[in-house]
């Protein structure tokens, strides 16, 4: 017998390598696309963290939706390549839609560095998310079914080794794409102002996908492709309703039961129908706690994200952004997989342990919870490191001394004394309602009262700089800078405005003894420039922050020397984190051994208070325990068996027809 035109390279059908092509480069698109967007969101179009969420979360949604239109169209109407290709050119459409959405010059027209129109980019954005939602969804169900379509029978093994290199191909893609996306997005371009490339990001995903349709269409002339096999779907719904709609027609006692309530819909469905959809409901059944499991699994992204934004990102000579820890799981599944396939499995079928697809789903499960507990256990270290903030009355008070003279400071039951340029060790927590007098002076000065209506459940630093001069700030930071950035705030005591540039972003006018705002900064060393009409030309206005770490917070004051000439010192608000993200590892590797035994893909997950780990671990336990008892009466049925014998009696019925002695003959044998 001749090789059929499909197969080809090593045994494998030269069409999956196309195929394999495509899905590494549509989900690098994908992932690329989906790890800048919540940034996107909260950047470029200003929107708080909640609405960002939402809308974020509103898509993912979309893109878990849409698989069963795609199921829809791709069994009722073109069949899977030809719904491949028309949803990967919505799908290539949308990407595109996105970039151009993200191009600030758009409706920049008066060159300020940000878009006088922003619904229109906000439009553009959503009419792209919702083409990409369609696109990816819509070919998620078909591009690996019509993989394993390519294969011959007898090639059973071939199609199970081919399963595993789609799913290393998709985490390939993904673990690429969340690395190189976050580079291209820091980035500075932009025609008439410079800012985060936003449309580079956006955009080689966009080229990506348009090269997966490219590579998936070169290989059009190997695949086989089948027919459409009509709507099964709207058969099996037709055949339960009408299975239920009768039972209910014959409810009274005068109608014999029926061993199984799919078996009312024997007078319109054939039997085989029917079997096929009990099979199904059983399976089904089975899969009830798995939403639940879902549900908590894709706590992960943004959960254990924030958690490693309280966290070092400094790992021996690398350094991990927040953001970038996600590719652990990516970077252990490449390696896992593999490991699983050719190593564990093999050596548990040699051990003589039976280790079936349940079993094997349960254990995913366990591991699962595994890893909240270990997050948990991580969360509680951090927790011991945090800085304590105010809470309901109470407020927080530093003392920073600008001026040139030591200073007395008389707080409730505490009395201080500053050092020009010096501040207090820690915030002092008072309660508002009990909050007395405040009272600064300096030796052989008169005593100042300060009177300020201090914010509840905020931070505030007083600035002292001679007996009768003070102000108190607010400073606005009630937490830990997020993503692990560093805040920065200057503080003037020259007599003049002052402006200072730093990386790019600009602290305007800061008025003479005043602190500006918080800004933020990822980790490593900045360059600022100070200017002023009071500093004299020949100063040198340029000058370095030390190296920034991760979740600090720094007050610089800008004082003058006795040439006149700026210069800074650094004074701590908020300590950088101390815990290391690497512990973060066994989290990860306990999830994603979960994650390779179950067998699934795309994780996203989130967010840090310590005891609703404990939560999360708990429910998936108690969901692992449930899920056990369950598969411990389940029966497994080989669907071939049930099918051969359909196929038996379906031939000794048409023996029966062409030989009525035939079967007489066999039943009195049988009776005897």
């Amino acid at each position: 017998m001749g090789m059929s035109k499909s197969q080809g390279c090593f045994g494998y059908p030269l069409s999956i390598f196309f195929i394999v092509a495509n899905e590494f480069c549509e989900r690098f698109s994908y992932y690329g696309m989906r790890g800048i967007l919540i940034l996107y969101f909260t950047n470029f179009f200003s929107w708080d963290d909640n609405l960002s969420t939402a809308i974020y979360h509103t898509f993912v949604a979309l893109c878990y939706l849409m698989p069963i239109l795609g199921a829809l169209i791709a069994d009722s109407w073109l069949g899977k390549f030809k719904t491949i290709v028309s949803l990967s050119i919505v799908y290539t459409i949308g990407q595109a839609v996105i970039s151009v959405s993200s191009i600030n010059d758009l409706t920049d027209h008066n060159h300020d560095g940000t878009p006088d129109s922003l619904p229109v980019h906000v439009a553009l954005s959503m009419i792209g998310l919702a083409l990409i939602a369609l696109g990816t969804g819509g070919i998620k169900p078909c591009v690996s079914a019509f993989g394993g379509d390519q294969f011959e029978e007898g090639q059973e093994k071939q199609r199970n080794r081919f399963f595993s290199i789609f799913y290393l191909a998709i985490n390939a893609g993904s673990l690429l794409s969340t690395i190189i996306t976050p580079m291209l997005r820091v980035q500075q371009c932009g025609i008439h102002s410079k800012q985060a490339c936003y449309p580079l990001a956006f955009g080689v995903p966009a080229a990506l996908m348009a090269v997966s349709l490219i590579v998936f269409i070169i290989g059009s002339g190997m695949y086989k492709k089948l027919q459409p096999q009509g709507n099964i779907m709207s058969k099996v719904a037709k055949c339960i309703h009408f299975a239920i709609k009768n039972r209910f027609r014959h409810r009274s006692k005068a109608f014999p039961k029926r061993e199984h309530w799919l078996d009312w819909a024997k007078e319109k469905y054939d039997e085989r129908l029917i079997s096929q959809i009990k099979m199904v409901m059983r399976v089904m059944f089975l899969y009830i706690p798995l939403p639940m499991f879902w549900a908590l699994f894709d706590q992960q992204g943004s959960r254990w994200t924030l958690q490693a934004a309280t966290m070092s990102g400094k790992i021996g000579a690398l350094e991990i952004q927040p953001d970038q820890m996600q590719t652990v799981n990516a970077i252990l599944i490449v390696i896992m997989v593999p490991i699983f396939d050719a190593v564990l499995y093999p050596l548990i079928a040699k051990c003589g342990f039976n280790f079936t697809s349940l079993k094997k789903m349960t254990v995913g499960m366990f591991l699962a919870s595994l890893a909240f507990v270990a997050a948990a256990i991580v969360q509680v270290e951090i927790d011991k490191t945090l800085p304590v903030f105010p809470k309901g009355n109470e407020i927080q008070i530093k003392v920073l001394n600008i001026g040139n003279n030591t200073m007395n400071i008389s707080l409730p039951g505490e009395m201080v004394t500053l050092d020009p340029l010096s501040q207090t060790n820690a915030y002092m927590t008072f309660d508002v309602n009990k909050l007395t007098s405040i009272n600064i002076s300096s030796p052989g000065s008169p005593v100042t009262a300060v009177t300020d209506d201090f914010k509840q459940g905020q931070r505030h630093t007083l600035l002292v700089w001679a007996p009768n001069h003070y102000r108190v700030v607010v400073d606005g930071l009630n937490q830990k800078p997020k993503k692990g950035e560093n805040g920065i705030r200057f503080v003037n005591t020259f007599n003049e405005l002052i402006t200072i540039t730093m990386s790019g972003k600009i602290y305007a006018n800061v008025s003479s003894n005043n602190a500006s705002n918080y800004q933020f900064f990822s980790s490593g060393i900045k360059g600022f420039t100070i200017s002023s009409t009071e500093i004299p030309p020949q100063c040198q206005p340029n000058f370095n922050t030390f190296y920034l770490q991760f979740g600090s917070a720094y007050t610089y004051t800008v004082q003058r020397k006795n040439d006149g000439c700026p210069e800074v010192k650094e004074f701590e608000d908020i300590s950088a984190n101390t815990v290391n993200m690497a512990l973060q590892i066994p989290q990860y590797f306990l999830l994603t051994c979960g994650e390779v035994v179950f067998s699934v893909t795309g994780l996203e997950f989130s967010y840090s208070q310590w005891a609703e780990y404990i939560l999360f671990a708990a429910l998936l336990l108690v969901v692992c325990i449930i899920f056990a008892i369950m598969t411990r009466f389940y029966t497994y049925i080989n669907p071939a068996e049930i099918e051969a014998q359909f196929d038996e009696d379906e031939k000794k019925k048409s023996l029966e027809k062409s030989n009525p002695y035939f079967m007489s003959g066999a039943n009195s044998q049988t009776q005897m």
